[in-house]
């Protein structure tokens, strides 16, 4: 478990620092005309502290692996993070469109890839917290 918990973390981490292009690839600045001042700051600022969390979700599994698999406290984060990870898997196939990604081979490999991220997140954190 130890070593599934340190590659979360490196993948977590990873997955933060993406959030620095999305501004740029999502062309945003151009894509973001139309809201209002208050609008596109809150997509920004959010965008910011979810790319944190998942930072820090990571260095948390990078430096405390242990602390997740042998404490109590560290089977109750363990349990919010599975929860976290499972809602955001649901969200990949029933919060999205299929028109964003069906038929766009680029984009469907991006899916496919992230399902699996989300489904190993979800996993490793319910058999933590299970076990």
């Amino acid at each position: 478990m130890d070593i599934h918990l340190k590659t979360l973390g490196v993948l977590l981490i990873i997955l933060a620092l993406f959030h620095v292009i999305f501004p740029r690839y999502f062309k945003w600045k151009e894509e973001l005309k139309s809201l209002s001042l208050i609008n596109k700051q809150i997509m920004v600022v959010h965008t910011f502290f979810i790319a944190l969390v998942v930072f820090l979700m990571g260095l948390m599994c990078l430096t405390s692996a242990r602390e997740l698999i042998e404490t109590n406290l560290g089977k109750r984060i363990s349990l919010g993070l599975g929860i976290f990870w499972s809602l955001r898997l649901i969200i990949q196939f029933f919060g999205y469109s299929t028109k964003l990604w069906k038929g766009k081979p680029f984009e469907t490999i991006i899916h496919i890839f992230f399902s699996g991220l989300w489904i190993y997140l979800s996993v490793i954190f319910w058999m933590n917290y299970i076990n």
